[in-house]
Parts: structure tokens; C-alpha cells; sequence
């Protein structure tokens, strides 16, 4: 990992804890999860546009910049402590800027040299809250998803692997900050031999702080850690994004925007992205 990087985390995380005023549960732009659910009957969604530089994708060795539209979270609110999550996208586009003809499978590419397009693979999960925020503790939650192989190597852009993921979510608000963080266990398959998978350590830390009513700045970093011994399947290494940002609400809708930044090799170089949150009530929990 790139220390100077690691380290700007580091920094932008204090500048957001010494801002000022309460902050919400967290959100996009952030993927950090916060242990507090959706109210029983509501349905938060959230749909983005997002730009990356320097995507590289190693399993087909497919190297460039992405733009991904229309993706997309929903959130339902089943109970007072749990909610069931999809999240997704409906349009990847990736223009190319460099081929690895020595990748793993890039023989199963079928698209062009200059650009190639999919979707984005779908996360279905659900997370229970079984602690709620004190004064004195912090609210606590499980979460787990797994990642359904819609996109194929064909395109470029996926693994046809089935992932799954389980963490631990923590949450407190430290006088007038947020702050979350999350550490679980991610079961990745190996996309070249399918009956082999990798085990990583999941792991992120967010913070919000308002600046001013129905305005925060937000920051974090998120990503995942091999911690075998041997060479990782391909696709299944140690990556690592720190992101900076800022929401605006205004009732039931919040803006976004956030400025993204790759830590390791295997990582966008940076991107931005832009998106809208929206919670209602939806149907009623008997």
C-alpha cells in the first residue's frame, strides 16, 4: 500500500472531526456501513454516477477508465432492527487504455479494443441491528451479502465468481462526529479455478461531521486484506480506496458528491462520484 496515501487518510479523517454539529447515520458516498437501519416500512434509495481513472481489471487484463451509471441502493426496512439491501447498477462502461494479453483470462474477452460495456454485478444482503447507541455504548449490528455473478468475463469487467461477505458494524457519535467502522470476513471465488477461494479481512472507518444545517463533510477509508501466506488468486488481493466528501439534505432527499482516491496497485488511481439519497415511506410492518 502507498503510505503517502494512508496517511491523507489519516489526516482528512481529523479534519472532519474537528468541524462541528451532529451528523446523520452514514450513506453515500461513503460505503462504510453504520449499525443503524431503515425504519420499519421505508425504503431508502440511493442512485449514483461515478468516473474512475486507471480501473484495472487483472483477471482479464483489461486496463482503463470507467464510468459507471445508474447504480443504485435499496434498503428496506423490515423491522425496528433489521432491513434487507440491493444494490447494483444498471450501465458499466469501460474505455481502454491498455490490454494484457498474458492475463489469466483474457482469452475469454469478446469485445473490442477500444471500449467494452455490462453491467454491474448485484449485492444482496441484510443487516440487524442488536444494539442500539447509549451514552455510554455504541450501537452495534451484523451484516451479510453476497454478490450474485451477473456480469461475465466475456466483457471484461467481471469474475463470474459468487463472493460473500460478513462483518461486524460499530457506530458511535463522539460529541458532534459520527463514527463507524466496520471489520468482517469476505469469502472470494477463484475465477480461474473454480473450486479454490480466498479469505480476506474486511475492514473500514468513516466519519461525518455537519457544517452547517442540512450540510457534512464526510471522509473514509474501506477495502480488504489477504492475510494468506501464498499468492492470492488472481482478482482476490489486498485493495484499499479512501474517500472525501460532502452531503446535502434538504427534507427526505440528501445530495452527494465525493472525491475518490486508490491506495493500492490494483485500485482506481482516483474517480469521482455523484448521487442522491431518498427515504419513504413505502408499506406498513405488521
Amino acid at each position: 500500500m502507498n503510505v503517502k496515501k494512508l496517511l491523507c487518510a489519516v489526516i482528512v479523517a481529523g479534519i472532519c472531526a474537528g468541524v462541528a454539529a451532529p451528523a446523520r447515520a452514514q450513506s453515500r458516498p461513503l460505503v462504510t456501513e453504520d449499525p443503524e437501519t431503515v425504519p420499519a416500512g421505508y425504503i431508502l434509495l440511493e442512485a449514483g454516477l461515478d468516473f474512475l481513472y486507471g480501473v484495472p481489471y487483472p483477471v482479464t487484463g483489461l486496463k482503463g477508465n470507467l464510468t459507471r451509471i445508474g447504480t443504485f441502493g435499496l434498503s428496506f426496512g423490515v423491522s425496528s432492527i433489521a432491513e434487507i439491501q440491493v444494490d447494483g447498477g444498471l450501465a458499466n462502461r469501460l474505455g481502454i487504455t491498455a490490454i494484457d494479453p498474458g492475463a489469466p483470462l483474457a482469452s475469454r474477452y469478446t469485445g473490442s479494443v477500444d471500449a467494452t460495456a455490462g453491467f454491474e454485478d448485484m449485492v444482496v444482503g441484510a443487516k440487524v441491528r442488536f444494539a442500539s447507541e447509549t451514552e455510554s455504548r455504541p450501537a452495534f449490528a451484523f451484516r451479510f451479502a453476497t454478490k450474485l455473478p451477473l456480469v461475465g468475463t466475456d466483457t471484461g469487467l467481471g469474475t463470474g465468481t459468487t463472493d460473500f461477505n460478513v462483518g461486524l458494524l460499530v457506530a458511535k457519535t463522539v460529541r458532534s462526529t459520527r463514527v463507524a467502522a466496520n471489520v468482517g470476513v469476505g469469502i472470494m471465488g477463484d475465477p480461474v479455478e473454480g473450486d479454490r477461494h480466498n479469505e480476506l479481512l474486511t475492514y473500514g472507518m468513516s466519519f461525518a461531521r455537519a457544517v452547517r444545517t442540512g450540510a457534512e463533510v464526510v471522509a473514509e477509508f474501506n477495502g480488504r486484506l489477504d492475510l494468506g501466506s501464498d499468492e492470492p488468486p488472481v482478482g482476490t488481493d489486498s485493495r484499499m480506496m479512501i474517500r472525501v466528501g460532502g452531503r446535502f439534505t434538504r427534507g427526505p432527499v440528501r445530495l452527494d458528491t465525493g472525491l475518490l482516491l486508490g491506495v493500492t496497485d490494483r485500485d482506481p488511481s482516483w474517480g469521482v462520484t455523484f448521487g442522491a439519497t431518498w427515504v419513504f415511506k413505502a408499506f406498513d410492518v405488521k
